[in-house]
């Protein structure tokens, strides 16, 4: 136990000394440098950058945790971040990088010639960004509070001053150095227990063909059939084929977390750090690989996972664990309060079952068991220290780059590009960081109390931006005669038929109690769930925003001149460091 804490102190502490040392090398002494690197940043670092940004607490943490309780309706994660991710780079962010701004309500203000759109983008921007940060504070407290043995809350603390330490300081610039970092730290403590405990149950090294393989014990039966057989005797539905609330739900949710990724604004600001159109392309190409490491394992991580911690609490089938008994791994997650163990019938026995009369694990948080895979699986201390690692890698890189977006929204683009235009460059970029600060604080308050678990939060966000960002974005681009107050309309319409839905289920600003319907299946529209309504709050969006153009003037000749320009695969391009 001594020597796990030691490599885990190692690890952790090690991996936060390099991070720190990037952020100060490459901390931010221009705007330029604070929202976009000064625009210097290669395409192979970019997608490393991306990657990391992308594989956030709810991707490391979270998905495979859900994957591996959900079955095959988690699917839904994987489709939608992965298929948002080609409609980034497909429709949005080489016209976006053309045009050449800073920020995405910077090309709202432009395209829709529009103080009004920026400010209300700026508020879009802000209110989906927050509810992301949520869900990564919610991994930074999960992680740290396992792997320093301390409370959830006060894991949730130190997470909080380590990010504001890096991400204050170094702005995008010491942002994206300090990300490739974390990549290369996160691919490794993903991938690395992930061939071993394969190797360990199938025989085979490689994660993505041991989930289709024959189990190692000699039995010749297929390890997806031995999970579904293990789950349904204990009263769960099947793993292969259990689907999330229904078709039409696991179609409106693919779809929002797919159109709410193209218009998350910490990634398409991503793109704004390559100094061309062509490179803007080239890293989206390169991303798409350094994710797709990650996204191709998660399944299999999902399903070894799940079959390790039922084999775990019953050895043998109807020998249930004794709770005296149980494991080191388990005693150390008791400690944080994330999983939970109560003796319903007296005889000291651990009973797992389907039913709440019976259930005595009454807390297993989906959250904790890619951080405690490795461990359940009996694997080397090194290996359980490299996961605390890149768990904390995954939720701190997600974190600074959204804290980087709400930042340049407030500093930027309300306070420069509204309210104080004359502001100077110093002043600018001491409001940035002030923002960041008090973005911490409410994104620390609202994680002490999330409305679910990371990856559920994180697809709420994505509801948000889908149903706001993303058809202002795609109108603006490809319809010439989109005009202000149809955009507007429409961003007002979609996020606020969104915020509606999922507040009345999921409380105002998440805060326990405001609930105003309650998430109750009966209540839901068609039958689709407040974390799948991002889809139709886009419908909203798009049906609004055209029917009043039906009834309003186009937009003016040297906007639609505007458009042809950057939708041209030709002429200059702008370059977001002069603005």
């Amino acid at each position: 136990m001594e020597q796990l804490k030691l490599f885990t102190y190692i690890a952790v502490f090690g991996s936060f000394a390099m991070y720190f040392a990037i952020a100060w090398m490459a901390r931010a002494k221009s705007t330029s440098d604070f929202y976009v690197a000064g625009g210097g940043i290669t395409p192979m670092q970019n997608g490393m950058a991306i990657g990391a940004d992308w594989m956030s607490a709810a991707s490391f943490i979270s998905m495979a945790g859900l994957i591996a309780f959900l079955g095959y309706g988690g699917s839904v994660f994987l489709m939608g971040w992965t298929g948002g991710y080609v409609l980034l780079a497909m429709l949005l962010a080489p016209y976006m990088r053309k045009h050449g701004k800073f920020t995405v309500p910077e090309f709202i203000a432009d395209r829709y010639y529009s103080k009004t759109a920026r400010i209300v983008a700026v508020a879009c921007l802000i209110i989906a960004s927050l509810t992301y940060i949520i869900g990564q504070m919610k991994g930074v407290g999960v992680a740290f509070s396992r792997f320093l043995e301390v409370e959830y809350d006060n894991g949730l603390y130190i997470g909080m001053g380590v990010v504001w330490v890096y991400a204050v300081l170094g702005g995008m610039k010491g942002i994206t150095y300090t990300q490739i970092a974390q990549y290369c730290v996160l691919i490794f403590a993903y991938t690395i227990p992930a061939v071993f405990i394969s190797l360990q149950l199938t025989g085979n090294p490689i994660p993505q063909l041991g989930l289709g393989s024959t189990l190692a014990d000699g039995s010749g039966m297929y390890l997806l059939d031995k999970l579904d057989l293990v789950v349904t005797d204990l009263g769960f539905k099947e793993y292969t084929t259990d689907n999330m609330g229904g078709t039409l739900n696991m179609f409106a949710y693919t779809l929002s977390l797919m159109i709410g990724t193209a218009g998350l604004p910490h990634v398409i600001m991503r793109f704004f750090t390559v100094p061309s159109v062509k490179a803007a392309r080239s890293s989206a190409g390169y991303a798409l690989v350094f994710i797709a490491l990650l996204y191709t394992v998660a399944p299999a991580v999902g399903a070894m996972a799940r079959l390790n911690l039922m084999n775990t609490i019953e050895p043998v089938a109807g020998q249930n664990l004794e709770y005296e008994a149980r494991p080191q791994w388990f005693k150390d997650w008791e400690k944080t309060g994330l999983l939970k163990y109560e003796d319903k019938n007296g005889d000291g026995k651990i009973q797992y079952t389907a039913s709440k009369e019976t259930n005595e694990m009454v807390k297993v948080d989906r959250d904790i068991m890619v951080l405690a895979n490795p461990a359940i699986a009996n694997l080397p201390n090194w290996v359980i220290a490299l996961v605390a690692a890149g768990g904390i890698a995954a939720a701190l890189s997600t974190a600074a780059g959204l804290l980087l977006a709400i930042s340049s929204s407030v500093s930027h683009d309300l306070m420069k590009g509204v309210l104080t235009p004359d502001i100077s460059e110093k002043s600018e970029l001491l409001a940035g960081r002030v923002v960041m600060t008090i973005s911490i604080l409410v994104a620390g308050y609202l994680g002490l109390n999330p409305p679910g678990f990371a990856a559920g939060t994180v697809a709420l966000a994505f509801g948000l931006a889908a149903s706001s960002i993303f058809p202002a974005l795609m109108m603006g681009i490809f319809s010439k005669r989109m005009n202000s107050q149809a955009a507007i309309w429409g961003m007002c319409s979609g996020i606020g038929v969104t915020m509606l839905y999922v507040f009345q289920h999921k409380g105002i600003m998440f805060i326990q109690g405001t609930d105003f319907l309650g998430s109750l299946d009966p209540n839901w529209f068609f039958g689709i769930s407040p974390n799948a309504f991002g889809a139709v709050g886009a419908i909203v969006n798009f049906a609004v925003a055209f029917a009043i153009l039906q009834f309003t003037d186009d937009a003016p000749k040297e906007i639609q001149d505007m458009v042809d320009n950057f939708r041209s695969p030709v002429g200059e391009v702008a370059s977001a460091h002069d603005h």
